[in-house]
């Protein structure tokens, strides 16, 4: 399924104006894997945006998509779903729990939460299949993280 219209051209302009408030230099490659990706309600993974727009472009290379996925993420305008881009992560503790993920570091602890192990799905949830699990991630800075930007040094 695809976004069209109206919808699509707000997420362009926006992509354009953030691009332009980091100056980062607007690409013709650069635009058409943005696209690829505002105009899907599929949530793709970066294989099938680089099938996507080596339709459109056939110059356009896997580690170019790659990169510009992983610098339209860092600048805010596209967000991650699922494992972090630089590696898989794995979970041994199978009770009830959720996790918290430092978008700086990459830091990933366990925590408990009553009320989020309790969420029940939305109503018509149903029509996309069936639920067996509710997992919550939450994403920010981790203190330490915070410290370093404080006293000016580079996150690690």
């Amino acid at each position: 399924m695809k976004v069209t219209g109206a919808e699509l051209e707000q997420r362009i302009d926006r992509f354009k104006k953030a691009c332009h408030a980091a100056g980062v230099k607007l690409t013709h490659q650069r635009l058409e894997i943005f696209r690829e990706v505002a105009e899907s309600t599929s949530h793709p993974d970066a294989e099938a945006v680089f099938r996507g727009v080596k339709r459109r472009v056939p110059s356009v290379s896997l580690d170019t998509v790659y990169r510009t996925l992983g610098l339209l993420t860092d600048l805010g305008i596209l967000f991650t779903l699922g494992p972090r881009r630089e590696s898989m992560r794995f979970d041994a503790n199978l009770s009830p729990h959720h996790h918290y993920v430092c978008t700086s570091c990459g830091l990933t602890r366990d925590f408990e939460a009553a009320g989020f192990d309790s969420l029940s799905p939305p109503p018509g949830i149903d029509t996309f299949g069936s639920v067996s699990a509710t997992h919550v991630e939450l994403r920010g800075v981790c203190a330490d993280c915070l410290a370093k930007e404080a006293s000016g040094r580079q996150p690690s």
